[in-house]
């Protein structure tokens, strides 16, 4: 890569870091249209982590609606010590904890009938998807998405804390540092906990093929 390919690279990102600091100072001054730009930003993102840790598409859907809920009522508590991407699924990942805590001890669902949702929303992708004439080999496609719906039961398997750092890691793409200050915890916590994590969710997958 050329010199200045890197320095567009480097004043592209800058730029990006700039704007993001720019909007949240326009959020605490009460810009509304700031804090849409930020929502919009990030909202799928988070979405789709609260989702792989609740594993239930309307209760994420409220959830990532609370987390911003709390965004805006404590942006003037954001000291920009971290990234406002971290801080905000801090958030998320704390009210989600929470609210799987809650439902286990309520016992408001068990992981069979979360477990028939999901199979329901994977029925119904399928059918969508054989009626589609330009879609590549069904069968190639079935098998792939029979390997991800087992892989989301085994993840559903493990305890609360297990899969979240799994999301956050494999799944979300975070790195060992961003991780442990979502979850404010240790980094050496953070690693230990991802490594028996996977060792959980492989055990788990090796059941399902016995």
């Amino acid at each position: 890569m050329t010199e200045t390919a890197n320095m567009d690279i480097y004043a592209s990102n800058r730029r990006i870091n700039i704007d993001e600091s720019v909007l949240v100072e326009q959020c605490r001054l009460g810009d509304s249209a700031a804090m849409e730009r930020l929502i919009l930003k990030y909202q799928n993102r988070i979405y789709n982590v609260i989702l792989k840790i609740c594993a239930n598409a309307d209760d994420a859907a409220e959830l990532t609606q609370e987390t911003f809920v709390k965004v805006i009522e404590n942006i003037n508590g954001f000291k920009g010590k971290s990234g406002f991407y971290t801080w905000a699924f801090r958030i998320a990942v704390n009210l989600t904890l929470n609210y799987c805590s809650r439902r286990v001890k309520l016992g408001l669902r068990s992981l069979d009938a979360e477990d028939k949702e999901h199979n329901g929303r994977a029925r119904e992708a399928m059918k969508e998807f054989l009626s589609d004439d330009s879609s590549p080999d069904p069968a190639e496609v079935a098998a792939k998405r029979e390997l991800c719906e087992l892989t989301v039961k085994a993840l559903m398997k493990l305890d609360d804390a297990q899969r979240t750092v799994i999301v956050l890691r494999d799944i979300e793409g975070m790195n060992y540092a961003q991780i442990a200050e979502v979850l404010d915890i240790e980094l050496g916590t953070v690693k230990s906990r991802l490594s028996r994590a996977r060792s959980g969710l492989r055990e788990i997958l090796e059941t399902f093929f016995r």
